[in-house]
Parts: C-alpha cells; sequence; structure tokens
C-alpha cells in the first residue's frame, strides 16, 4: 500500500471487456470482479443444441471432475454433427481455466435450463468462475455500486425489482452469447463482502433450453 496509515478503499467497477485473451488475468487485480471477453458464436455449435434429438439427449444437463489432463469425453455429449466443436470448445476453455489459476483439476458443469437455475441475484461462494452461454440469454451481472449489498438475499418473496437491492437498473449489464466470463465469488482470498452479483436471465420460450459452461478449479 502507498501509506500504512490511509488503506487504499476498494472500488467496484462493472464488468470490465477484455479486448485479447491475456486481458482475462485482471480478473486477478483486487479491484475487479468480473472480466468478459467477448466470442462470436460458432455456427456449428448453436446448430447442434438446436437439434431435438440433442436436447433431448442432454437432458437437464452434466456434471463432471475433469483430473490433470482430462477432458469431456465425447460419448458425453448426444452424437450429431456440431459435436466435436462444442467438445474442442469445452476442452479448451477448461484448458484455459487451468491456465489461469493453475489447477490440475477442473469442476465442469454444462447446465440445459428450461426456467431460471439462479432467479434472484446473489454471489457465489467460490473462488473464481468461469461461465460461458452457448445457447439461450447470457448471464445478468449487477455492478457493485449499483446494488445495495446487505439487502442480498433477504428478499423473502419480493423480487430484485421491489427488494431495495437494485439501486440503480442501470448497473445490469447482460452478458453476450459465446463470451468468456470470469466472476469472483466471496471464497476470493479477501473477497469475502466484494463477490460478482449476478442471476440467470429468465428463459425465453422460443430460446429454450438455455445452454450454460460453468468451470470450476479444484486443488487437491
Amino acid at each position: 500500500m502507498g501509506s500504512a496509515d490511509f488503506p487504499v478503499p476498494r472500488v467496484e467497477p462493472g464488468l470490465r471487456p477484455c479486448s485479447e485473451l491475456l486481458d482475462l488475468t485482471r480478473i486477478f487485480e483486487a479491484d475487479t470482479n468480473a472480466v468478459l471477453l467477448e466470442r462470436a458464436p460458432l455456427a456449428a455449435i448453436s446448430t447442434y443444441l438446436s437439434l431435438p434429438d440433442v436436447q433431448r439427449g442432454l437432458g437437464s444437463g452434466l456434471r463432471h471432475e475433469l483430473g490433470a489432463d482430462e477432458f469431456l469425453p465425447a460419448n458425453a455429449l448426444p452424437e450429431a454433427p456440431g459435436r466435436d466443436a462444442l467438445l474442442a470448445d469445452i476442452a479448451w476453455l477448461v484448458e484455459l481455466m487451468r491456465d489461469l489459476l493453475d489447477c490440475e483439476n477442473v469442476g465442469l458443469r454444462l447446465e440445459v435450463l428450461r426456467k431460471p437455475m439462479c432467479p434472484r441475484f446473489h454471489v457465489d461462494r467460490v473462488g473464481i468462475r468461469m461461465l460461458c452461454t452457448y445457447r439461450g440469454t447470457g448471464t445478468e451481472y449487477l455492478h457493485g455500486e449499483a446494488a445495495d449489498r446487505a439487502r442480498l438475499g433477504l428478499a423473502g418473496g419480493a423480487s430484485d425489482e421491489s427488494s431495495g437491492l437494485i439501486v440503480n437498473a442501470d448497473g445490469i449489464a447482460r452478458v453476450p452469447l459465446h463470451a468468456i466470463t470470469l466472476l469472483k465469488g466471496s471464497a476470493w482470498p479477501g473477497n469475502a463482502a466484494h463477490g460478482a452479483i449476478h442471476r440467470s436471465p429468465a428463459v425465453i420460450e422460443q430460446d429454450m433450453p438455455r445452454v450454460v459452461l460453468a468451470l470450476d478449479a479444484i486443488w487437491n
């Protein structure tokens, strides 16, 4: 710190955009809770996930704990044109997560959603989580300065919009489709009261199901 007597105040910038892959390392900066790298949607993946047989085969999704040098097996996904493209992209994101967090093991969830999984704004009790929405609407992020954190988890039957949690609705950002997002949770060292606030969006009927990949680092 610059002064032993006056600690540097913590600030909460919004969802920080990245222009290149290396910029994702900004998630490790003390004043950063979320970073975003936009990518153009891959047509082969979009087509694959729109196939009725694939959607039936995926069911509600899947979970895997991937060990060192291990990736999602091909038979975890229904066979159809485009499967290899999705497998390759997931493998690339898993390896990216390993490199960023210096971990060997990765917890993988591919959620296939027909209703919001986490419809209320909340903070994850994790270190850093990677999210990528492959189909449907992207995750919604609430800028820390646009929220009353004291209201997190206290809404009762009230909606986020009426509970007093959202101080400024202009502070809500929506993550684009296929973008890579890193969200810092409350378990990250020194971040207990500053985790990234986010929620699942409403699932639009014509976009059902919503398909989201979530990756977490696992240390033995």
